[in-house]
Order: structure tokens, then sequence, then C-alpha cells
């Protein structure tokens, strides 16, 4: 294809991931010139919500960001309040909140693989074309995503939006036979899953690697989930409190999100990819031995292969879900008892996008004065950006049809949640 030749792409509409927004690539004579990732979807300002409002609303109100990860909010608004308020979880209630974002974990992870990136891989506009060809497949991976969804049902109330967590603790303890009554799928998902690893291993990969300076959670004992310090794969090690001295967000013109950038300006990456980089030798042995046969490195350097690490991530999901399944005793009371009080707090999760960021202030009433949320796509916004301009660099020679195809599966490896709107990318290719 000509260099020179003026190419106009258009997406008007994608479904495959959730929210709305728009791709602009400005090309001259073969060389890129600017790459410009959109997100146009009016603010919902939740941290102006939560200012006025006692405490203990801010675990339902920030669930309410997002329908496919709510846990992550609820879990990261209660360690901050927690953490301004001088209490801790530990035992058995620790122990169902890390249960309970194994749910979160299985369920989100299986509908992004499974529902909204394979197509991009076997060559389907949608999962409803996959089924025709493929229905056990389907029908498999649907049934692992609703166990992902029981647990929330048993733990939180309900899957979508739980209402049973609570800053420090639960609103009802669940009993040993509801949870020991999981065990028997999650026995099933285990050895499933381990075959669907080896499923999504065969794809065919694009070939593009980047650096990356990847950031996550780390705990001395255990593949960070729930709780950890932040580390990163430039050196850094710190508490969560300090992430704000490293780590920050910008306005651009273009996007109504802010933009996560750390200290030096330069994006970073959170996720999947960046929890296996840091973390993989805290992962079970079989997931382990998974990801290696699975032919994964041990430095992940491919955004394309994240589709992999989510499935290697489901498998110790379930096996760590059952573990505490196996082992859960009822806590002895459902919630610690808080005093409304002033304080700072800071709380971090593992969403199954990335960290999820909470700070906030309380006044002597334990009102909210203060509230900033960090969501792992608004971290991740920049680094998308750097991998389309990559990406775009080393397949500009492909056709439209092809090209905006792979600019769309690019954008997906990170599965973006802007919103649970269901159009997402207009790309607009500019080679004039």
């Amino acid at each position: 294809m000509a260099k020179t030749a003026s190419r106009i792409i258009k997406v008007d509409e994608l479904a495959r991931v959730e929210g709305e927004g728009a791709l602009r690539l400005r090309i001259r004579d073969g060389v890129i010139r600017d790459v410009k990732f959109r997100i146009h979807e009016p603010p919902r300002f939740f941290e102006a919500l939560l200012r006025g409002r006692i405490y203990s609303d801010a675990p339902d109100i920030t669930s309410r960001i997002c329908g496919i990860c709510p846990v992550a909010y609820i879990m990261g608004a209660s360690q901050a309040m927690e953490d301004a308020l001088g209490v801790q979880v530990t035992g058995p209630l620790r122990d169902l909140r890390r249960l309970v974002y194994c749910g979160e974990w299985i369920e989100s992870h299986v509908l992004h693989v499974f529902l909204l990136h394979a197509p991009d891989f076997l060559g389907y506009e949608d999962a409803i074309l996959i089924s025709k060809d493929h229905p056990e497949l389907v029908a498999t991976a649907l049934r692992l995503k609703k166990l992902g969804n029981r647990i929330l049902e048993v733990i939180g109330g309900r899957a979508i939006h739980p209402v049973n967590l609570k800053v420090g603790g639960v609103y009802k303890i669940p009993s040993r036979a509801a949870i020991r009554s999981l065990r028997d799928e999650l026995q099933w998902a285990v050895e499933t899953s381990l075959e669907l690893v080896k499923a999504v291993s065969g794809f065919e990969f694009p070939d593009y690697s980047y650096d990356y300076n990847c950031v996550a959670l780390k705990h001395k004992d255990e593949y960070a989930i729930c709780e950890g310090r932040l580390v990163s794969s430039a050196g850094l090690d710190i508490p969560v409190s300090e992430f704000e001295n490293h780590f920050g967000e910008e306005h651009v013109a273009h996007s109504n999100a802010l933009h996560g950038a750390s200290d030096t300006g330069a994006p970073y990456l959170v996720g999947p990819i960046a929890r296996y980089n840091l973390n993989f030798d805290q992962l079970s042995p079989l997931a382990r031995t998974a990801a290696q046969e699975a032919g994964l490195p041990r430095k992940v350097d491919n955004p394309f292969l994240s589709i992999v690490v989510r499935m290697v991530e489901v498998l110790y999901a379930c096996e760590e879900a059952l573990s505490l399944a196996e082992a859960y005793e009822e806590p002895d009371e459902a919630c610690i008892d808080i005093v409304p009080a002033a304080g700072e707090g800071f709380g971090c999760t593992e969403a199954p996008r990335g960290i999820c960021y909470h700070h906030y202030r309380l006044d002597e009433q334990g009102r909210i004065t203060f509230a900033r949320i960090m969501p792992p796509t608004s971290q991740n916004q920049k680094q998308i950006e750097r991998d389309l301009w990559g990406v775009v660099e080393r397949y500009m020679e492909l056709p439209d049809d092809k090209l905006k195809w792979r600019c769309e599966q690019a954008i997906r490896n990170y599965d973006p949640c802007i919103s649970c709107a269901t159009h997402f990318l207009k790309l607009d290719v500019d080679r004039g």
C-alpha cells in the first residue's frame, strides 16, 4: 500500500468493551503524526457525590461505578475507611473478602476472555457466532462465569452490586453450609480452567512487545488480590498511602477521563500482566506450571498475551476459592465495632483490570470531606495510547479493515471498563 495514500477508517460502534470512546490516527507519508484515544462519556462525579456522606455509605456508592467489578470498589473504599478509623479486618472475615474477590475475578475474567476478546483471535464478530461453531466452549465459559456470580451471591447477597459487604465486615455472616456448597463446582472449575488455559494459549498472537513499567500490589504471603504494598518493575516498593507521591492524574483535551501517569510523566501498566510479572512466584504450583506449559515467558511483554494471563489468574482464583471454601469457619461477629472519628485513609485492591486506588478524609462525625478514586482503566489510558502507536507502526501496511481490527484488538487487551455502556470505539485514520 502506498505510503502517501489518503485513508479514513471509521468504526462507529464496537460492542465488546464497556463504554464509549474514539480513536483518531493521523498518518502522513507513512509516518504516524498523532494518536489520540478519546473517552467522551460525560463524567459522573462520584468523588463529589461522596462529600458530606457518612463513611459507611462509601462502599455502596462507589460500587455503582461499575457493574462488572463492584467488589473492587466496595473493598477499596472499605479498607480506606478502616485505615482512617484505625480498624483492621482479619481472620474469617478477611478470608470471606478474599473469597468474594476470587468470585469477581472469575466472573469478570471469563466474561472478557470468552465473550469479549476471544472473537478477535478466532475471527468472529461476537461470541454468538462462536457459539454456533463451538457451542461447548461458550457453554463451558458461561458455566464458569456463573460460578463467579454464585460466589458473589452467597457472600454478598447478589451478583451485581452486592449488598452484604460493609466497612468492618459483613451485615450477615454466610453459613458454613452455604460456603461449603460451592466446593463441588469449584473442583470442576479448577479442572476446567486448566483445560481453558491450554485452549486460549493456542490462539495466534500478533507480534508486538513493549518494555512496560508494571505496577501492582504485592503481599508477602500470597498472590495479591485484596491488599499489599505497591511495587513496580522499576524497583518501587511503597505502602499504599504513598501512592500519590509517585503517581498522579492529568487532564488531556481529548478525553473526559483523567490520564494516569508516573511522577516522570511516563505511562505505566496495571492489570493481569503487571501482576503476573511482579508476583509470578506467588501463584500456585498448578497455575505456574499451566503458565509455563501455555508458553508464557517469565516476563510477559506482548500485551496480546494478556488473554492467556487472565486465564491463568482464573485458574488460580478457582484454586484459591476452593481452598478458602474448604477451610471456612463462621466468624464470631459479623462486623468490627467502629466509632466515627476524624481521619485520613487509603485503600487499594487488585480489580480484574488492575489496581483500584481510594483516598478519603473524614471529619469528627465520620463524614467524608475529601474523596479521590483512581480506577485501573484511567491509569492504563496513557499506556493504551502508547501501545496503539506501536501497533500501528508495526502493522501500518495492513489494509483498512485489518488495521481497524488490530487496533480494536489492542485496546481490548486491557479489557477497558469505561462504563457499563456497550459502544466504545469510533476510529478515524487520516493518512492524507
